[in-house]
């Protein structure tokens, strides 16, 4: 039996890039995940925590092998290089990445 995977990420931003995060998100990456097939859960930033800097998201995935070819297309996607560049181009937005794959619980709501 195939079992759907969670990946949950955490953007840690540089320093008020926070918003050119939100942007990038909105205007490039979210419309080529689309055209690769990434179907993401849900996106959340840090009401109260450690930093109000981050983006924390969480993607759904129909197995490891999927999220391997899928992951890997739209890193290479041209289209996607191209924006990424542009959009750092006044310096890096993402200071650190923390990444976890996840299995739901057999009681899990999310499966």
């Amino acid at each position: 039996m195939s079992t759907t995977i969670h990946e949950l990420r955490v953007y840690h931003c540089a320093q008020g890039r926070l918003p050119a995060l939100h942007r990038r998100f909105e205007e490039a990456t979210l419309p080529l995940w689309q055209r690769h097939g990434i179907e993401a859960v849900g996106f959340w930033t840090t009401e109260v925590g450690p930093s109000n800097q981050a983006l924390t998201f969480m993607i759904r995935w129909d197995s490891l092998a999927a999220r391997e070819r899928i992951w890997s297309a739209f890193s290479a996607d041209p289209e996607w290089i191209a924006a990424r560049a542009r959009f750092e181009a006044e310096g890096p937005i993402v200071a650190r990445i923390e990444n976890q794959l996840l299995v739901p619980t057999l009681y899990s709501p999310l499966q």
